[in-house]
């Protein structure tokens, strides 16, 4: 299933739903969207900075991750990038392919 490292800031009114209903609360709403898509939650942190909230999620699909994503930005809440994991499999797969490039100028 793919993995997805996902960084998020609150907006002022997202904030507001946090205070009202607690970190917990919303780990609630995240689990319940991501294993309504047939995902999990592999973890869920909050933090100080930058982003308010890291998650990684597993879904079946990257179509889930941008359907979550379209959706929860357009809530106004949260502002958010997800960023595709990829195992050390993956990686030394994708050294063994062949790619024909050209440099640009070369």
């Amino acid at each position: 299933m793919p993995k997805f490292l996902i960084q998020a800031t609150y907006t002022p009114e997202g904030t507001k739903g946090l205070l009202k209903e607690g970190a917990s609360g919303r780990r609630a709403a995240v689990e319940q969207v991501v294993t309504g898509l047939g995902g999990d939650v592999e973890a869920m942190y909050y933090a100080f900075g930058a982003d308010d909230l890291v998650m990684i999620v597993d879904f079946p699909d990257t179509v889930s991750m941008a359907a979550v994503s379209l959706t929860v930005k357009a809530s106004g809440a949260i502002q958010s990038r997800a960023t595709p994991l990829l195992t050390l499999d993956e990686i030394d797969e994708a050294t063994r392919r062949q790619v024909a490039f050209r440099a640009p100028g070369a």
